[in-house]
């Protein structure tokens, strides 16, 4: 076990909690526990957006997904940074002018719907959760995977300190903390790559060769589907679906299905050719899922709700389209050099791991690897707690408004700062849960339906309240119970149905393709058909959301 590990999670653990009790200083109202009094400066917001948003589907799913697959996967770096294109051009600015403190605040300001709100309380409630799972799971893997912990000390971890940090210091402390720990996640990834880098000679070959992979540990692989498997000697041999395969520390990794993941440049082709038009509607779901989920994650939105103004709201997401997009360079390259340092994680499925494992395995296991080994893992550990702060305040701040503290109406009443922390404690309990019964999943996937769950029911509620006086809460409601809904069974299908192949496999595995036009179809008939709801005083409202703040000033 690299030695270097366990004291460098203890010291960014310590740094993290140390942040938010610094940050609990300037927590004094409910208005710093939700949006941070609205005073957050646009390079702070940020860095702590791209913290936030940077999440274990980031830091590991995405590299795990290159070694996979290969390129065919790189829409998914691309529609996590291009997300925020969408949100710059058509919400980031008027969602901050309409003064709201959450998602259901919105609902409320634009159709003054007590039952639209309730409705989009319990997908914020979904998509937190669904959202937040994966962090705990990442983490747990992570801890496991660099210092042979049960899975479940990790989960439990991250989750206790994530629920303290929000609950002591609410949006307030959380800010500081994300900015801290994007620039260590930058950094985590971008040191271990240059010395990567170092290893290859001007002809593209590694310096140093590889040796041949070998499973570390003791490990029993249950093959999936029938394949055929190329032994160091060179020999094949075909398994089938259902094989269990045992393997002891030492012996050498077999190639999965003759291909060279070494060597060979087979998996760079784009496209799959036997998959056919499900592997095109496949990626084009992933893509609309990606760039149009992200305007509709709470975790984000609630920070645009932080800035000053319309004007510094734009500011920030230009900041952080370009934190972003330096972001996600690094990950793709430690997919492409596991396939030579790591194939063994395509034999054991642990793919998510080469993030942790390359550096050891590229450089040895000397005090260098070692080191940036023990720096990966620290940006593994700060890329959870930072996306599960952001994500447990936005749960925890729709409780506290609509669960705890709304009337009859539909409004929130603003309660005690004791309210929210309890709201933040209720909010943590179940995520926490269901983490330590979904180890087996895959953390980019499920984070990819969080974002068509996203993009199915607030995505279309935004953008059309927004930008069309003719939306109606009958409509709207409608929409997101259409779209969001077929979308959550598409979730809850993939994650606990029985396995599927074919279209069904395609159409419910990556449902944005057809869920968002449902979404927005059904929003628009529905308002259509309902327009003597549409609100009285929509002219002034659209007017608040589109005025810059001095013309409003003025009047």
């Amino acid at each position: 076990m690299n030695p270097y590990v366990v004291p460098t999670l203890v010291v960014v653990t310590l740094v993290t909690v140390g942040i938010g009790l610094y940050g609990l200083r300037f927590a004094r109202t409910t208005s710093d526990f939700l949006v941070a009094s609205r005073s957050v400066s646009p390079a702070w917001n940020a860095a702590a957006i791209s913290g936030e948003y940077l999440s274990a589907a980031s830091f590991l799913g995405v590299a795990g997904l290159v070694l996979k697959y290969g390129v065919d996967v790189l829409w998914y770096p691309v529609g996590f940074a291009a997300g925020y294109l969408a949100l710059l051009l058509f919400v980031a600015a008027p969602l901050r002018r309409s003064g709201a403190f959450t998602l259901p605040d919105f609902c409320t300001v634009r159709l003054h719907s007590p039952g639209l709100r309730r409705l989009a309380t319990v997908f914020v409630v979904c998509i937190g959760c669904l959202y937040l799972v994966p962090q705990l799971q990442g983490a747990g893997l992570t801890l496991a995977t660099v210092t042979g912990s049960p899975y479940a000390l990790g989960a439990v971890v991250v989750g206790v300190v994530v629920t303290a940090n929000v609950a002591l210091g609410g949006m307030r402390a959380i800010t500081f903390v994300q900015a801290f720990q994007y620039w260590l996640k930058l950094t985590a990834l971008a040191v271990p790559v240059v010395f990567l880098l170092m290893q290859w000679q001007a002809d593209g070959r590694p310096a140093v060769t590889p040796p041949e992979p070998t499973f570390a540990v003791a490990t029993t692989v249950v093959v999936e589907n029938d394949a055929t498997l190329t032994l160091p000697d060179g020999t094949t041999e075909e398994v089938r679906a259902g094989t269990v395969l045992t393997y002891e520390p030492g012996d050498p990794a077999p190639q999965v299905s003759g291909v060279d993941a070494r060597h060979g440049l087979d998996w760079l082709l784009p496209g799959d050719p036997g998959a056919g038009d499900r592997g095109l509607f496949a990626t084009y779901s992933l893509i609309l899922a990606t760039f149009l989920g992200t305007m509709g994650l709470p975790h984000v939105l609630v920070r645009f709700y932080t800035n000053p103004d319309g004007a510094s709201a734009r500011r920030t997401t230009l900041v952080v389209l370009a934190l972003v997009g330096l972001f996600y360079l690094l990950p793709t390259l430690y997919g492409v050099l596991g396939r030579i340092y790591t194939p063994q994680l395509l034999m054991t499925g642990q793919t998510d791991a080469v993030v942790l494992l390359l550096p050891e395995a590229a450089l040895g296991g000397g005090t260098t690897g070692r080191l940036l080994g023990a720096l990966v893992a620290a940006g593994a550990l700060a890329a959870f707690l930072s996306t599960s702060s952001g994500l447990l305040t936005s749960v925890a701040g729709v409780l506290f408004t609509d669960v705890l503290h709304g009337d009859t109406n539909g409004t929130a009443r603003r309660g005690s700062v004791r309210d929210f922390r309890a709201a933040t404690l209720l909010a943590a309990s179940v995520p926490m849960a269901l983490s330590l019964g979904v180890s087996g999943l895959d953390v980019s996937q499920v984070v990819g339906l969080a974002f068509a769950v996203a993009a199915s029911s607030f995505c279309p509620l935004l953008v059309l309240g927004i930008w069309w006086r003719g939306l109606t809460d009958a409509g709207a409601a409608a929409g997101v119970l259409a779209g969001g809904g077929a979308a959550m069974l598409a979730v809850l299908m993939t994650v606990a149905g029985p396995p599927l192949s074919g279209w069904p496999a395609a159409l419910l595995g990556q449902p944005a393709a057809w869920t968002v036009p449902l979404a927005f179809t059904v929003m628009v008939v529905g308002s259509l058909l309902t327009r003597a709801r549409v609100p009285a005083d929509v002219g002034a409202t659209m007017l608040r959301l589109h005025a810059p703040e001095i013309a409003l000033k003025k009047l």
